[in-house]
């Protein structure tokens, strides 16, 4: 009964309804985080940025299309979660905040990504997965700290070149695209250390043996006619591999969420999304 009120009230404009929807959010929490996920948002909170030291900012899962300018108040933020909402196009505003580390964009409506997203210089995480993307935005290709990339469940058909000028980039997730070959671009990107293609339409892998940074790779549920040859040591997920392979990769890239996220200065929480039981 309580999330049926709060999904009739999230309908209704006013700030006392708004109260009653993300609660008792008055004063700027103690960890310098705030999580609205799953809160039946239809807009945001504007008093939320009046906490100019937040660090932390869960907004997923909600039916949100758009932010206002105020967001731009939060300079301290280095995670966003604007995941599971119904974002056509990424609001500006989110382009200002320079500090942000992880950015969740996943499973919105998104065709393409703003120009001025390249102002994001600290962004270590991008999750772009299950959106409307048919190429990879060329701006992705000037966030020059990237680390790790989930761009799976879109329409990709290629990557582009200029990939290879993410030298820091460890991790790719490319599942569930309309790939026909194996991208080109990562046989020059030596220091990648997970690269998935589970589930698209390649054929034929290349050798991925002079690879010296590869750890893992997810092949599976591909059309293939061989197995990607790789370093000894390397574990390869997919037909012919010398295991079993996981009865469900998703697995393996939330192990690499948690991962990435402990490894960030603040050590920030897990995404709560990505909880064991939300698969």
């Amino acid at each position: 009964m309580g999330n049926t009120i709060k999904a009739f009230v999230a309908f209704i404009p006013g700030d006392r309804c708004q109260n009653y929807v993300v609660g008792d959010l008055q004063e700027m929490p103690l960890d310098k985080m705030v999580d609205l996920s799953g809160s039946q948002l239809r807009r945001f909170p504007v008093h939320v940025c009046s906490f100019t030291d937040l660090v932390k900012l869960y907004l997923s899962d909600n039916h949100l299309n758009s932010l206002p300018p105020e967001l731009g108040q939060l300079q301290n933020l280095q995670i966003l979660a604007l995941d599971f909402n119904n974002f056509k196009a990424l609001p500006q505003v989110v382009c200002t905040l320079k500090q942000l580390c992880i950015l969740y964009l996943g499973n919105n409506k998104l065709c393409n990504l703003p120009n001025e997203l390249s102002l994001l210089q600290n962004l270590r995480t991008l999750w772009i997965e299950a959106n409307c993307l048919t190429q990879l935005p060329d701006v992705v290709c000037e966030l020059s700290l990237l680390k790790t990339l989930h761009a799976g469940s879109n329409a990709l058909r290629f990557l582009p070149g200029q990939l290879q000028r993410l030298h820091e980039l460890r991790t790719i997730w490319l599942s569930g695209n309309l790939l026909t070959e194996f991208p080109t671009v990562l046989l020059h990107m030596p220091l990648l250390e997970v690269i998935d293609v589970d589930r698209n339409s390649i054929r034929y892998f290349p050798s991925l043996a002079h690879l010296p940074g590869l750890k893992l790779v997810i092949y599976d549920h591909n059309p293939c006619r061989n197995a990607p040859k790789v370093r000894k040591g390397v574990r390869r997920v997919g037909r012919w591999a010398e295991e079993t392979p996981e009865p469900d990769p998703r697995k393996a890239r939330r192990y690499a969420l948690a991962k990435e996220e402990s490894q960030e200065p603040l050590a920030p929480a897990p995404h709560p999304l990505l909880s064991p039981t939300s698969s």
